[in-house]
């Protein structure tokens, strides 16, 4: 992190991204450094991440991928009142037209930090989006399903596009369409930090001049001193090196195609090689590259070879063609430069399942010349380039910060020049930005509120991991369920539900309410929970209790349960909901175990991530095993199972459903009441009427034989229900 050392901002920045949970919106003029911090954090940060942007060509140089290809939204208004509940399950709402890998829920479910290159391009609609999809998919209602946010732009330069139609739709939920309009954000506390070395220009005079474009702040004598640059007839001279900024695509497109028209000798065409995913919205160059030598051309790529030869937004004049090789001469550069193809990846992120990591993957690739026409490029299409040399005509400017964003392309002014006039008026900026920039410097955190957030993020970490309520929850589901279904479950699994529940609650969540008091005493005296002894010392002990009890009074206890039940959708049910327990406690097992000698956060962050696809010691829904599990809620398993093999057999004779025979509840209340007369037996729901005469001796046999093997005390034979 060189760029960090003496620069106080990037590295308070890169400590909050790092260190905290606070959502962080990273601002700074243009040349300041929003993108080298990207990739200083992308290669240093213990946390997952991805990284998008709102369009093609931003997400390619970010090494992202879009926001609407990731969150898969459509490109049309996003109205608050047609975005689901984060309860609503995945397949909720309008947008379950869209549906979701399993890799893709992976990715999602993992993530610490969602990183948005260009925010100042991104709609307040677009944003809410995010959220919905973010808390639909991670079951967490927190804004942004709990997932911290990287926000990077600068809203002084291009803002985000909405049509008078979409607008209309959108005016009654939002006060702009700017990102922080967005209903989720206000929900959330963000810090915003400015990056305020600038590292493009070094002139004093001109960062000013800038400046003042910038903030809207420009007075006369400022707008005197950047006319001064006014050339109208420069260009006809050809100008060796300079590039024209121009407002409008077809004003670019008109002027490459007329001066390469001009040119003598014969058109060459270049087909770019697209293998894969490759939208070509994205593409950072031509697919069919018209040069002739003498054409005046830009770098769109920075050079991949060591010697580093060219970077994205040098310019050069074509000096000869090859079918392999394109020479290019650069003013600046002795030698001439022999170019050839490149490639730019579309990347996708993946779900390892082997390591539980998510990675960035290739889905495409775009193979080309790394060049383009550059006498005229859109201001749109410049931002983050830098020119040595430039013509700028923004006569035509029509968005908030266009023309900012051309002249803060040039690395001095004296590089610089206007072919039409710059007006008062041409220089647009938004007055509720202004407002909610000027906002950001007065709020700047400091050092002491970092190392606040820092202890924050810490103690919440803690407090997730020692939080059993939602284990606790799951089993009070199962009793429910159980509860619903009672009267066509064999045994009374209500009860045992009930008995592991209470034990949870005792043993437990009782147990964690009073850590979290001594854990909160403890770290009341720490400014940096991590580096306590004893605050270590008693996370790992309580980890270690903690993992043993979920082991021996849930795990061990549902490892056996069994649903008997002919009802198909109620075995269902209650399997599933049995199984939402295991995997809730396979989750607080993998980060309670990774805890027993202390924790490291850094390190925990990755356990944290991974404990979400630990597999549950059972499965109840899909067990296959030839041994027949223990019947705990039921009176004299081994009879109850005697009584299912005849059953099956009856069924098969007969050619009818084993649930036709008798019920399993029937079964489970012969096994309980061991009776020994066609009367006790009658007396048995299920056996009242024609089946007692059908089945009744061959039961009451099996009874007698169990009785006989096993000579159970009087005591526990009943008459069984009436």
């Amino acid at each position: 992190m060189a760029d960090s050392i003496d620069n106080p901002p990037f590295q308070l920045a890169m400590e909050y991204v790092r260190h905290t949970g606070e959502n962080l919106f990273l601002t700074g003029r243009a040349g300041t450094g929003k993108t080298t911090f990207l990739h200083t954090l992308k290669a240093c940060s213990p946390k997952r991440m991805v990284v998008t942007a709102p369009t093609g060509v931003a997400a390619v140089n970010a090494g992202g991928v879009t926001i609407h290809s990731f969150f898969q939204l459509p490109f049309g208004p996003l109205a608050p009142a047609s975005q689901p509940d984060a309860g609503a399950g995945p397949d909720a709402g309008p947008q379950s037209r869209y549906r979701f890998s399993r890799e893709k829920i992976h990715i999602i479910r993992s993530l610490d930090l969602l990183v948005i290159d260009e925010i100042s391009m991104v709609r307040a609609d677009l944003l809410d989006g995010i959220d919905a999809v973010l808390r639909r998919f991670r079951t967490d209602g927190r804004p942004f399903g709990g997932v911290q946010l990287l926000m990077i732009g600068d809203l002084q330069q291009l803002a985000p596009v909405v049509k008078d139609d979409e607008w209309d739709i959108l005016r009654p939920h939002y006060d702009t369409m700017f990102f922080f309009s967005s209903q989720a954000l206000r929900k959330t506390r963000f810090v915003s930090i400015e990056l305020k070395h600038i590292y493009r220009q070094s002139d004093a005079a001109f960062i000013e001049l800038l400046g003042k474009v910038r903030e809207n702040r420009m007075d006369a004598a400022a707008l005197a001193a950047l006319n001064k640059r006014l050339d109208p007839d420069f260009a006809k001279d050809n100008p060796e090196g300079y590039i024209t900024l121009t407002t409008h695509n077809s004003q670019a497109r008109q002027i490459n195609e007329a001066r390469l028209a001009a040119l003598p000798g014969r058109q060459r065409r270049f087909e770019a090689r697209v293998e894969g995913e490759f939208p070509a919205y994205a593409f950072p160059t031509a697919a069919e590259l018209m040069l002739k030598p003498g054409a005046q051309v830009m770098f769109v790529k920075n050079d991949s070879s060591p010697e580093k030869l060219y970077f994205n937004g040098k310019i050069g004049r074509l000096r000869s063609i090859s079918k392999d090789v394109l020479v290019v001469d650069c003013p600046d550069s002795a030698e001439s430069i022999a170019v050839k193809k490149e490639q730019w990846q579309n990347l996708k992120y993946t779900f390892n399942e082997v390591t539980k990591e998510i990675q960035a993957a290739e889905s495409g690739k775009f193979v080309q010349f790394p060049l383009k026409l550059a006498w005229a490029i859109t201001i749109h299409k410049s931002q983050g380039l830098t020119f040595d040399k430039a013509i700028i005509d923004a006569r035509a400017a029509f968005a908030d910060g266009q023309v900012y964003v051309a002249l803060s392309r040039c690395r001095t002014l004296e590089g610089l020049v206007l072919s039409t006039p710059i007006e008062s008026r041409s220089i647009k900026s938004n007055a509720v930005v202004c407002k909610f920039s000027g906002a950001i410097e007065q709020h700047t955190p400091d050092e002491r509120q970092l190392q606040e957030a820092r202890r924050e993020y810490q103690l919440a970490l803690l407090d997730e991991l020692f939080d059993f309520f939602p284990l606790l929850r799951r089993l009070l589901s199962c009793i429910k369920i159980a509860g619903e279904h009672k009267t066509i479950l064999a045994g009374d699994l209500s009860s045992g539900f009930s008995r592991i529940a209470e034990s949870v609650k005792s043993k437990i969540t009782g147990i964690a309410d009073k850590f979290t008091l001594q854990r909160r005493r403890i770290a009341k005296d720490t400014e940096n929970p991590e580096s306590s002894p004893l605050l270590q010392e008693r996370v790992g002990k309580a980890s270690g209790y903690f993992a043993e009890k979920i082991e021996s009074l849930v795990v061990e206890p549902l490892r056996t349960v069994s649903v008997e039940t002919d009802n198909r959708e109620a075995r269902k049910a209650l399997q599933k909901a049995i199984e939402t327990v295991l995997r809730e406690a396979a989750v607080k097992l993998c980060r309670l175990n990774a805890c027993r000698s202390g924790i490291v956060f850094a390190d925990y962050l990755n356990v944290r991530a991974r404990s979400l696809f630990e597999e549950p010691a059972v499965n109840p829904a899909h067990r296959k095993t030839k041994k027949k599990a223990a019947i705990e809620t039921i009176d004299h398993p081994d009879l109850y199972l005697m009584l299912k093999q005849w059953r099956s057999a009856r069924a098969k004779e007969t050619g009818q459903p084993a649930f036709t025979v008798l019920h399993n509840t029937t079964l489970s209340s012969i096994a309980a009441g061991l009776p020994a007369t066609i009367e006790e037996l009658r007396r048995i729901k299920g056996l009242k009427g024609k089946k007692s005469k059908t089945y009744g001796d061959a039961l009451l046999q099996i009874v007698a034989e169990y009785r006989a093997k096993n000579d159970p005390p009087a005591s526990e034979t009943a008459a069984g229900p009436s």
